[in-house]
């Protein structure tokens, strides 16, 4: 992989001499006060400004500003007029457009494609200030205010709609967000490369039409352009391999590019085998099957989503390119990942880590969570193929510098409002991959692997955690730190590689209870997910557990679990809520999969193949468990101790002819009776129904008590609600 040039090295842009704003502006009038007259660059996001590392339009508009750029914001604009995106005039170079944070339709649907009534990035948790696909019209809007300015388009939203992908809100393959946003550029990833090369050659008077060539970008180019010493290759050619005789295309699109056929004689057929030349990667574009093949065509969605995937390590991806119609999108290259020292400077501009002041008082539940956190590093090798992370930040773990992340941590106790000494997460998309890599670069420039952990972790991935002990220790021993909390995902078969690690977690940065996520007990659900089996997570408890004992501290798991994944059946979801049951733990909200845009998941969702393979027209078929009804089913096996799911579960059980599940002793899953209020009966006053889409977990522990005993309910210390309930009904 070669290395990229430093972010940090350009020359800056002249308008540097305003200096540095304490934030950046969000109105005409701020702007006034910074001495601007206009705005270099304008930053369109489906979020409140909190000027956080955490948010994606903050660490872009300060890093732009590093650059020397004047950056003005349009925080969550009326959307029904342009009014509002000419607020802040027009901008000398270019308009940036994010939905925010979260893709737009993610932040306003529940899994079940419910209205939220809340936005944890609005103040006071507001919702519906932002449109759906928010990204498409702040980018029309923005075109309306001022014709002519180029648009660039980034973010998650931007980012997972890059290619033609499967939308769950409208039950059908859309076209790439390029198309429907016309915007000039789509930047996807972290893009602080991107957009710092493509500002510096805006201010260059170079016309947005040429910036062509930046990794990490998508644009629109006619059919047919293919730049001069550039070759294409049929996405066929990837998943084929050398055969002595070819098999017939399965995708039933152009010939195979290394084959010909000619007739020896009559009655004999001679296939001749002619290699293609070694092609250079670097100048070599993959077609993907078209848009409206892949939309009439499930099978060849998969393929396209598993070519996709192939091609997304930088050190050896290749660009893309797809049919629309009568154009093409075009997708270079992801970018180089940021050096450590490149992040550690990102992190060291001059965030204020507050919500803007026009917020005044208001709560930013967002801000809230992460107000006493920091991110340690970027990026996931994991791979969990309902997760967008991979697809968004990549594989390859990009890591801060000790010395940096301790400086933001004295930043933070010293200057941040509110500050009581404890300090919420170390942590990033995965708590325990800092300074988790590849143990040959050469290696990890060539791997084409999905996973770096699945289905087993590679024996070429380093998995030494003492860099991240050393982190942890340094940063406990600080002046003014009463405690440092890991919140962030882990990934327990990692953590099992480092006893020392789960010791010095265990001892120090558990407040009672540690989050996982296991995600299901069943091995054909986690294979399709890419997550371990469920002996690391046993493996992992035994050491938690021994850790927290040895310390002299009552400390507990509480696993995550996800439901109507595909390749679940509704035996697999049995078998979980029969396993939760034996462990002894309630969920108190359940989450259904939502089939996020470009996930592989989501290919299997909507093809019902297994993209983790090669794709054939008879290659593995994965159960979907599609329909309300189902996933209502698959929720409800999550909270079996629920009363209003026990007719739900009592018919679903005598179907499946596990009628010896449902009874009031302690081996039965529900019982045969029903409260007052609950279920099919009618709603009384101690009722209640399933709200929200959050994953939570209690456990109980302890003996059971004589009215658990009878009512066939959990052992513990902690009585049901429902045993309360049905207390009260008896009175």
């Amino acid at each position: 992989m070669q290395p990229a040039k430093n972010i940090f090295s350009y020359r800056q842009y002249w308008a540097k001499r305003f200096g540095t704003a304490p934030y950046l502006p969000l109105s005409r009038q701020q702007m006034d006060e910074l001495g601007w007259d206009s705005c270099d660059i304008i930053l369109v996001t489906g979020d409140a400004y909190v000027d956080h590392p955490s948010f994606g339009m903050a660490v872009i508009g300060r890093v732009l500003e590093a650059q020397g750029f004047r950056v003005g914001i349009i925080s969550q604009p009326d959307w029904n007029s342009k009014d509002a995106f000419a607020e802040l005039g027009k901008p000398n170079l270019f308009f940036g457009v994010t939905a925010g944070n979260m893709d737009s339709m993610v932040n306003r649907y529940t899994s079940d494609r419910r209205i939220r009534s809340n936005d944890a990035y609005t103040p006071k948790g507001e919702g519906g200030l932002r449109p759906d696909r928010a990204t498409i019209i702040y980018t029309q809007r923005c075109r309306e205010a001022f014709k002519g300015v180029p648009v660039v388009i980034g973010g998650i939203e931007a980012s997972l709609r890059r290619i033609a992908h499967f939308d769950y809100w409208s039950e059908k393959v859309r076209r790439s967000i390029l198309f429907d946003a016309k915007a000039d550029l789509l930047v996807y990833g972290n893009a602080e490369r991107q957009i710092v090369e493509i500002a510096h050659r805006l201010a260059a008077n170079e016309p947005v039409s040429n910036l062509t060539d930046i990794r990490g970008t998508a644009f629109i180019v006619n059919n047919q352009h293919l730049p001069d010493g550039w070759s294409e290759m049929s996405a066929d050619e990837i998943d084929t391999g050398d055969q002595p005789i070819p098999n017939a295309n399965p995708y039933a699109t152009e010939p195979p590019c290394d084959t010909t056929h000619t007739v020896a004689s009559s009655e004999k057929k001679v296939i001749t085998l002619h290699r293609r030349p070694k092609l250079d990667r670097s100048r070599t574009v993959v077609r993907l099957p078209s848009y409206e093949k892949v939309k009439r065509d499930k099978e060849l969605y998969a393929h396209a989503s598993r070519i996709l995937h192939l091609e997304t390590n930088p050190g050896n991806a290749r660009a893309l390119r797809q049919h629309h119609g009568d154009k093409d999108i075009w997708l270079n290259p992801p970018p180089i990942p940021l050096a450590t020292a490149e992040l550690d400077a990102i992190y060291d501009l001059p965030f204020s880590r507050l919500p803007h002041p026009d917020y005044r008082d208001d709560n930013i539940p967002a801000y809230e969570m992460i107000r006493f956190s920091v991110a340690i590093m970027r990026g996931c090798f994991g791979g969990c193929t309902f997760c967008s992370i991979t697809e968004h930040e990549g594989r390859i773990i990009q890591s801060r510098s000790e010395e940096s992340i301790i400086r933001e941590i004295e930043v933070m106790r010293d200057s941040v409002p509110g500050f009581t000494g404890m300090v919420s997460d170390l942590g990033g998309p995965t708590a325990n991959m800092y300074r988790l890599a590849c143990k040959s670069e050469k290696i990890e420039s060539a791997c084409r692997r999905l996973s770096c952990v699945h289905p087993a972790i590679c024996e070429n991935l380093n998995t030494d955690h003492a860099p991240l002990i050393k982190l942890y220790k340094r940063a406990r021993a600080l002046p003014g730190i009463k405690k440092i909390l890991i919140a962030s995902g882990l990934r327990y078969d990692l953590a099992v590689r480092s006893p020392e690690y789960v010791k010095e977690l265990a001892t120090y940065h558990v407040g009672g209870y540690l989050k996982i996520a296991p995600e299901h007990t069943e091995s054909e659900p986690l294979s399709k997910m890419m997550k371990p089996g469920i002996g690391s997570y046993y493996r992992f408890k035994e050491m938690f557990d021994k850790y927290s004992k040895a310390a002299g501290k009552e400390q507990y798991l509480i696993p995550y679990f996800i439901a109507a994944h595909p390749g679940t059946t509704t035996e697999d979801m049995l078998n979980l809520a029969i396993w939760l049951k034996q462990n002894s733990y309630r969920a108190d909200q359940v989450q259904a999969f939502l089939p996020s845009p470009m996930a592989l998941a989501t290919a299997m969702w909507h093809s019902e193949r297994n993209p983790l393979k090669k794709i054939t027209r008879s290659s593995e078929k994965v159960f979907v468990p599609r329909g309300i009804k189902i996933r209502r089913l698959h929720k409800a096996f999550l909270r079996y101790h629920d009363a209003n799911n026990w007719p739900l579960l009592r018919e679903a059980l005598k179907q499946m002819g596990r009628a010896d599940l449902i009874g009031n002793g302690k081996k039965h899953l529900v019982p045969n009776w029903q409260p007052v209020g609950t279920g099919d009966q009618p709603q009384g006053k101690h009722g209640s129904h399933n709200k929200g889409e959050t994953f939570t977990t209690q456990q109980t522990h302890g003996r059971p008590n004589s009215t658990q005993k009878r009512k066939g309910n959990f052992s513990g210390k902690t009585k049901s609600r429902v045993v309360r309930r049905v207390r009260r009904t008896k009175k």
